[in-house]
């Protein structure tokens, strides 16, 4: 099994920091109006300036953010250009030899980091807080009522704020105020980066006859494939009895040396949402009357070369492969499959999905997927999937129409019909998606206490996609990546 990312779901009711004591002095400074020089980051990056513009680049994937984190475009710094996702230039004749090189600070739990006065500070769960190379600097406690001594909450949200004040060491001086931990990023301890497993290398290989288009957007990345968890459904696409979802044997994930994303000219693009579901039925694309080119297995992971064997959902043994639970490559590209709409012709076809910050019908924990990019294929179509929508093969994701894991599998329960494990669980916690991520890791763990991959797969939309459900995207027709090629 791949070690996962630990993620972090922290919350003003989650965390029992010490309380807020004591007034402010004028010695503290406003967090929000100190100058931030010094650069956060979640992985080693370049820092570029130009005019007014600050582009960090990423060294392992390429991916360029602004100085408050939002993804921006993509480098290309062996062609010393930077272009926006749109592929339009942003900046060019780069030397990579001038850059400034800035590495993620010292941490041994997960934490927050903000930057200010060029300096970088980490704010751990229990109130401590550092400076970058680990040095005890100060204590974090929350904006408290002064009438009740109890953390104040937020009258647009009524959830409790995320703000608070870093206190000395002293205990009573305080050095920052109104620092808001849920606009800072997460840094988490190097030991909790997946380990490869396998050496095998990621090259792009084209499944589209279209040629590709010459903007090639790099996505370079020393890390491993690893599973992940985070999305939040509503509905689940499946096919007919005829045409339903994928199936194919387990594998090990494999070490990312290099991926470039590669538009398709003329290919497919546009705007829409993600769901998710996982039904174990036997994928549209693997019928003979519908290209016969998508893998089936039986529950263990074995390939079944009939390619007129009976479905799952329809008594037979033929299912999806469990190589194709998602792979998440690194914090911001994961790989998965997913249902597209029945009217569409997208057997084979990849499409690189990029998040906007938002949901469909709520936005709550969407914010830190925004730029993230999910690169699905397409080897099952759903009827009940509208144009735009892609619906993410992802276990615990919900069964849809149809349902071929409760007979096979052994599987504990997978949640609501429309939705799954995490629609249980946003109704189980009333809505509070301060608890959707902690809810839906237990339920992942204990729906597939026997089968450790598919845990893996179900921790997908808890962790890589921080329990987000029914994300906005934009999408693009891109050249599949070897990795969905080779588990097809």
């Amino acid at each position: 099994m791949k070690k996962r990312i630990l993620p972090l779901l922290l919350s003003a009711a989650a965390i029992a920091f010490i309380c807020n004591c004591g007034e402010e002095t004028t010695s503290s400074q406003d967090v929000k109006n100190v100058p931030a020089q010094a650069y956060v980051v979640t992985e080693p990056s370049f820092v570029y300036v130009e005019g007014d513009n600050t582009f960090i680049i990423s060294q392992t994937t390429g991916i360029v953010t602004d100085i408050q984190g939002n993804v921006v475009g993509n480098a290309d710094l062996n062609a010393g250009i930077i272009v926006d996702l749109n592929g339009a230039a942003l900046a060019s004749n780069i030397d990579i030899a001038t850059l400034k090189a800035v590495n993620p600070p010292t941490v041994t739990a997960p934490a927050w980091a903000f930057a200010a006065n060029d300096q970088i500070y980490i704010i751990y769960t229990d109130g401590n807080v550092t400076d970058e190379n680990g040095n005890p600097v100060g204590i974090f406690v929350y904006m408290t009522d002064p009438t009740t001594g109890t953390i104040v909450i937020d009258p647009a949200t009524q959830l409790p704020t995320t703000v608070g004040n870093i206190i000395a060491l002293d205990g009573v001086t305080p050095v920052f105020t109104n620092v808001d931990l849920g606009t800072l990023k997460v840094i988490l301890p190097t030991n909790d980066i997946p380990i490869a497993e396998s050496s095998a290398s990621l090259n792009p290989k084209s499944s589209a006859a279209t040629p590709a288009s010459s903007t090639g957007i790099a996505m370079s990345s020393a890390a491993t494939p690893k599973s992940s968890s985070s999305v939040k459904p509503t509905s689940s696409a499946n096919s007919s009895s005829s045409a339903k979802s994928s199936s194919s044997e387990a594998s090990s994930s494999s070490q990312v040396a290099a991926f470039q994303i590669k538009y398709v000219s003329g290919g497919k693009s546009g705007s829409g949402y993600a769901t998710r579901y996982w039904d174990c039925c036997k994928p549209h694309c693997a019928w003979p009357e519908h290209g016969g080119k998508a893998s089936t297995c039986d529950a263990k992971g074995n390939k079944i070369e009939d390619k007129s064997a009976t479905s799952m959902c329809d008594g037979g043994n033929a299912g999806i492969c469990r190589n194709q639970f998602p792979i998440a490559v690194n914090d911001t590209l994961a790989f998965a499959f997913a249902a597209t709409p029945g009217g569409e012709n997208n057997c084979g076809k990849c499409f690189d999905l990029v998040f906007t910050g938002e949901g469909k019908y709520a936005t709550d924990r969407h914010k830190k997927i925004k730029g993230h990019h999910l690169i699905v294929m397409s080897n099952n179509v759903g009827y009940d999937v509208a144009g735009g929508q892609f619906d993410v093969m992802i276990p615990g994701g919900g069964f849809g129409i149809f349902d071929g894991c409760s007979s096979k599998m052994g599987w504990g329960s997978q949640g609501t019909q429309y939705g799954g494990l995490l629609d249980e669980c946003e109704k189980e916690t009333n809505y509070y998606a301060a608890n959707y991520q902690k809810c839906l890791r237990t339920k992942c763990e204990k729906s597939f206490s026997m089968d450790p991959e598919a845990k893996e797969g179900c921790l997908f939309l808890a962790d890589w996609m921080n329990a987000a459900g029914n994300p906005l995207l934009t999408y693009k027709e891109v050249e599949c990546p070897q990795e969905l090629i080779d588990r097809f």
